[in-house]
């Protein structure tokens, strides 16, 4: 069963940027459609980013999101930059073997992490 554990949350300035990794339990490159969720106080679970199956990275957010795969180490990675207090919350990562492309609803989803939690603050 796979299991996917998050990692690289933190404390950061705003504009100051942050990578956060996915590790996954089995191997998901072009297995799985991967999603990055985040949730902030009192929100909704909001998608932020997503890597279709065959694809090696993307970008979302304006730009300032970068997600990617890396095949060696079978995990999946978010790079964000120019971050901003807006970005604050608990950062999860999600995948699917069933999906043919990123969903944008959490419930899509059938494997979670457990959320790694980003703060900007000054």
């Amino acid at each position: 069963q796979l299991q996917l554990v998050e990692s690289g949350g933190d404390l950061v300035q705003p504009g100051g940027s942050l990578r956060l990794s996915c590790a996954a339990s089995t191997f998901i490159v072009n297995s799985y459609v991967v999603a990055w969720f985040r949730q902030a106080p009192g929100k909704e679970r909001e998608r932020v980013s997503c890597i279709s199956r065959h694809a090696t990275s993307g970008s979302s957010m304006m730009g300032r999101f970068t997600v990617s795969r890396d095949y060696a180490n079978n995990a999946i990675y978010l790079d964000m930059k120019d971050l901003g207090i807006d970005d604050t919350g608990v950062y999860y990562c999600a995948a699917d073997q069933r999906l043919s492309g990123c969903a944008a609803s959490p419930a899509a989803y059938n494997t979670w992490g457990r959320g790694t939690q980003v703060t900007v603050s000054s």
